[in-house]
């Protein structure tokens, strides 16, 4: 991947290429279901992606961002600025909050709190604490909601995607079924959460986003409507929160 800022009128950019416009970060993106050039915010990594039906229209989707300079940097002043965890702060996980704390020993996770010893690496311990309780919580949803379909336990991983809260892959005559989560949905509501486990749940009968796999994901968790509305209005905040 490529970073530039500033380039000529002759540039031959490519997909992927990134650049500073205005001192904010555009990329690019060629994207063949495209009809026309455009720009949207990526509220997850803080960018603004410019958008070209094909290559040879990536000029032209620079030039677009170039002539939109003031929207970029309006819609990007306006996302969270990035949130460092530190001792003495609060960290919610599943709906509790944990102050977190630095410590002798193992960092843990205790009643009402998060210890982690004080060394450079402590932002880190903190996170790595929030994974493995993200994992424990989403793998006890994965287990009530697959049994509620009758469906056998799948394997169960967290990672930190940005541009998506869950993904399942059914299973075959050659590999049992995976779920894999962000495991920034610990930091959100539970009931959040629970409704992103319904749903990838959903999906080892309904590998789709029909009407049959959104009958499945009311029947596990109720109205999908307000928690999607959640995670929309609420992503960049949650992929914000970092050592």
């Amino acid at each position: 991947m490529n970073f530039f800022t500033s380039k000529g009128a002759s540039t031959r950019f490519v997909d992927g290429d990134r650049l500073e416009i205005g001192g904010w970060p555009v990329r690019l993106r060629v994207d063949g279901r495209a009809r026309r050039v455009s720009l949207r915010v990526d509220r997850a990594k803080s960018e603004v992606v410019a958008l070209a039906p094909s290559a040879r229209r990536l000029n032209e989707a620079v030039a677009f961002a170039q002539e939109k300079s003031g929207w970029i940097a309006k819609q990007l002043e306006a996302l969270p600025r990035r949130m460092s965890l530190a001792p003495g702060g609060v960290l919610r996980l599943n709906d509790k909050p944990y102050r977190l704390e630095a410590g002798p020993g193992r960092a843990r996770l205790e009643e009402g709190r998060i210890v982690a010893p004080d060394d450079p690496n402590w932002g880190l311990k903190v996170i790595r604490l929030a994974k493995r309780e993200a994992l424990t919580v989403l793998t006890e949803r994965t287990a009530v909601h697959a049994a509620a379909l009758g469906r056998p336990m799948p394997s169960v991983a967290v990672a930190d995607p940005k541009a998506r809260w869950g993904s399942c892959r059914p299973a075959t005559p050659r590999a049992p079924a995976a779920i894999r989560y962000s495991w920034r949905l610990i930091l959100a509501p539970a009931a959040v959460a629970d409704y992103v486990a319904a749903h990838e749940c959903a999906h080892l009968i309904e590998a789709n986003h029909g009407p049959r796999f959104w009958a499945l994901c009311r029947e596990l968790a109720g109205d999908p409507a307000p928690h999607r509305a959640w995670l929309r209005a609420h992503a960049a905040e949650l992929h914000a929160i970092g050592a």
